[in-house]
Order: C-alpha cells, then structure tokens, then sequence
C-alpha cells in the first residue's frame, strides 16, 4: 500500500530530529572520549591521584593552546601579503612547542615535559615580538606566571619562570611599541578575538586548576570521612576484641578456679571421705569378728560417732554444693523465722556439743524474718556452729545471736576457742580451701566455709569472719529483712 504524500512528510519530520539528535550524541561522545584521551596522556600506575589530576590539567592546556597556534598560524597565512613566509613559519613555532611536551608527556617524561613548556613557550613568543610581529599573544605571558605557581614544585625554577615571563611581558608590551606587522591594524578583528582567546584561556586555566583543587579536596575529605568510619569500626572492633579478652581471661580464671575445685573434691572423695569410712568398717568387722566386750565397745563409740558426725556434715556439704553447682541460678527466699531456724540446727549439733561439754547460749528474739533459701541457710547455720564447736576447747562457750534493723538482719556465732591467724584468715577470705584441725582432733576439708560465702552472696548477703588466735572467732552473716 503506498504512502501518501502527506504522510511522507510527517514521517520524515519524525526522522529528521531523531537522526540530528543521534548526531549530537555522537559528537559529544566523540568529543568526550577525544577530551578523555588527551588528558590521559602519560597517566601511570604509580602516580598519585593529585599528580595525575595535574598531568591531566597540563595536557589540556597544551592541547587547546596548540589549537589556539593553530588559529593564530592559519591567521598569517591568509595574510601572507602582509606577513613574509618566514613570518608565518615563526608563527607556528607555539604549535611545535604544545607538540613537543604531549610527546614528551607520552613518553612518560613529565619533569622534562614541565621544563620545555615552561623555558620554550615564553621564549618561543619573545622570539615572535622580537621579529616584529604583535599578533595578540602578550597575555599569555601572564597565563604562563599563573601555571608556573600551580605546576612546578621547585621553588628556584618557579620564581625563575615568573620572572622570566613577567619580565618578557614588560620589555616586548610596555617598552617595545614599534612592531612592523601588527595583526590589530592588519584585521582588528582578528586580533580582538586572539586577546579574547587568551583571556578565555587565562580564565579557563584558572578554572580548571580551581575545579581540580575542588575535586581533589573532595575526594580528600571523602577518603577522610572513610578512613574516620574505618576507624570508628576499628575502634569498636578493638573494644569488642578487649571485651571478649577480658571475657576470656574471666572464663580462664573460672576454668581454673573450677579445675582446682575438682581437684579438690576428688581429694576429699578419695581421701577425707574414704577414710572415716574404712575405719567405721574396720571396727564394726572387728566387733562382728572377735566379739568386743561392751567396754571396750563402749570406749570406743566417741571416736565412731565422731567420725559419723565428720562423714555426715562432709556428705551434706558435697550434695549442697553439687546441687548448687548443677542449679547455678536456683535460689528460692523465702520468710523465714531466723530464731527458729538457730533453735533447730542447735538441737541438731547437741550432741556433737554435749560430747566436749561446750555450753551453747542462744540470744535470738522471736519474729525476726529473713528473706533468704530456707536450705541454704540451715547449711549456713550447721557449718558455722559446727565449726565453732570443732575449735572451741572442753567446757568451752558458744554464743550464737541475732541483730537487726529496718533492712538488714545480722546473725553472729561466737565462740572462745583457739582464734584464727591472720595468715590463715587472708586463705580463708581467699578463693581456695582452708582447714585444719580441731581442739580434739576433729578433721575438715574448707568446703564448708566455701558453701557458706557462696550461699550468703546468692542470698544478697554477705559472710564476715573476726579472730584473734587464742582469744576466739566469731562468724557473721548479713540478710535482707523479710517485711
């Protein structure tokens, strides 16, 4: 089917724009990728980002001034009636100079690159005002005091190059006036519009130094905000790895504590608690064997019942502590009546106390409440009075009170037995075991102590202990008050 005519032309005014915005695309692109491959030029690995941002401006600007030579040159010749053919050689001797440091700058020969521009630009321009021709380049001696600032880092050859295109400046514009080829009278337009492209020039130079220093400063203060959250994660990292050691050393220390405990106990298993048992079966087989009068039988009871008392309060405190140990968080207070739980645990030692004829004194008031583990305490209370009976002499005293205030209940067990050393408080008060004998020679393992502070600390209390070897002991602990 054909296309009408009016249709035709609706479609090529359709195609028309798209295919000169295709174009323009191209273009910029293609100018884009030109621009990005002049200021490249001797880009190296090794260089650094400032470094490479110069080289780039560098290339720039020799590439549009060459392009400027090139006007300027193309100038001449189409005057060639007004300028000589060496005149128009000398023209283009600023086109040979861009040249020649892009070359040298593609050959990887920065410093040298710096060197030829800035010696053979000003020198090359004198060269063309000293053969009488004024073309409109004086200002570029200006742009030339302006680059050397920013691109030379040798003080003595950048005050050089001032110098040099300053003084150039003053003797070829201010002091020789008479040129013989003149572009302004030549073409004025001509030589407006070479002053106007070094102004531009001047300016875009400026530019372009500003918009790197910009860029560059940016890009400064990014890495810096980087490297300021790199070091914040390095800080909270190096905190988390400090914590984590401290946890670690904490665990070691409790792996350790533990592990001597263990030794312990296998001890007391092996030795302390085997031995009251071997000799209870000794003497029941010796009994059953050789039919033991009573006398002797009898005379002999206090030692068995005294090791029954020992292998009791032993096997008590190991199922406490292993309970304790297997059910870390398992503390149940409750209102407890702190005199009756004394009362009770006396008439439980009675006999242990009645055996050395220890006088035992009771001072707690009734309705006193603490807030505590009704189990633990009564092992609280049987450790420390049996310990009391255990370093107090025959016929010796025991006193065993109650003290209170609004928040605190305070229970005390005194005796006045053989006292404690300071040597041996300092073990006590320590992490390890502490025991020894007794005033008849009663045995003990330090466990029951150990169970008493850990108890009171679980309990919001807390267990003290005052001695004086020779004068007594006394054994305290804190509770909360029950309300």
């Amino acid at each position: 089917m054909e296309l009408s005519q009016h249709s035709l032309h609706h479609l090529l005014g359709k195609l028309k724009p798209s295919r000169v915005r295709r174009q323009d695309v191209s273009l910029k692109q293609t100018f884009i990728s030109l621009l990005h491959r002049i200021k490249t030029i001797g880009y190296t690995s090794t260089m650094e980002e400032y470094e490479l941002r110069k080289l780039g401006i560098f290339n720039q600007l020799n590439f549009f001034q060459l392009l400027i030579g090139e006007f300027i040159f193309f100038s001449c010749l189409f005057y060639h009636e007004e300028f000589s053919g060496w005149m128009c050689i000398i023209s283009c001797l600023p086109i040979l100079v861009s040249i020649l440091v892009l070359y040298l700058n593609s050959q990887y020969k920065h410093q040298v690159a710096l060197i030829a521009y800035f010696i053979l630009q000003p020198l090359v321009a004198s060269f063309i005002f000293m053969n009488g021709m004024h073309l409109g380049m004086d200002l570029y001696f200006i742009l030339y005091g302006i680059l050397a600032v920013f691109f030379l880092k040798d003080v003595a050859f950048m005050l050089f190059t001032i110098a040099f295109s300053m003084v150039n400046f003053f003797i070829l514009s201010v002091v020789l006036k008479d040129f013989r080829y003149e572009l302004e009278n030549i073409n004025n337009a001509i030589y407006l519009i070479n002053e106007g492209i070094a102004i531009v020039f001047i300016f875009y130079g400026l530019y372009l130094v500003k918009n790197e220093n910009t860029i560059y400063q940016l890009s400064i203060l990014d890495k810096n905000h980087d490297l300021q959250e790199k070091n914040i994660q390095i800080q909270l990292q190096a905190e988390k790895i400090k914590k984590d050691a401290k946890l670690l050393e904490k665990q070691t220390e409790e792996l350790t504590g533990l592990n001597a405990l263990k030794n312990k106990l296998f001890s007391i298993i092996s030795h302390d608690l085997k031995a009251p048992m071997y000799a209870m079966r000794n003497f029941f087989t010796e009994v059953q064997q050789n039919n033991m009068p009573a006398r002797e039988l009898k005379k002999m009871l206090p030692v068995v019942v005294n090791d029954l008392n020992y292998t009791t309060g032993l096997m008590d405190n190991l199922l406490q502590w292993s309970k304790a140990q297997m059910q870390s968080d398992a503390v149940y207070p409750q209102k407890v009546d702190i005199g009756k739980a004394i009362e009770e645990t006396v008439l439980l030692l009675r006999r242990q106390s009645e055996a050395k004829q220890i006088r035992i004194e009771t001072n707690s008031h009734e309705n006193i409440y603490g807030f505590v583990d009704k189990d633990m305490l009564n092992l609280v209370l049987r450790n420390l009075i049996s310990n009391a009976i255990k370093f107090t002499p025959e016929k010796g005293n025991i006193k065993i009170g109650v003290n209170e205030n609004c928040t605190i209940v305070e229970v005390f067990v005194q005796d006045d037995g053989t006292g404690i050393s300071p040597e041996a408080l300092k073990k006590i008060n320590g992490d390890g075991f502490y025991s020894t004998k007794g005033t008849a020679s009663e045995s003990g393992t330090g466990l029951g102590l150990k169970l008493c502070k850990e108890f009171m600390a679980r309990n919001g209390g807390q267990l003290y202990i005052e001695s004086k070897p020779g004068e007594g002991s006394t054994f305290s602990f804190s509770l909360p008050k029950a309300v």
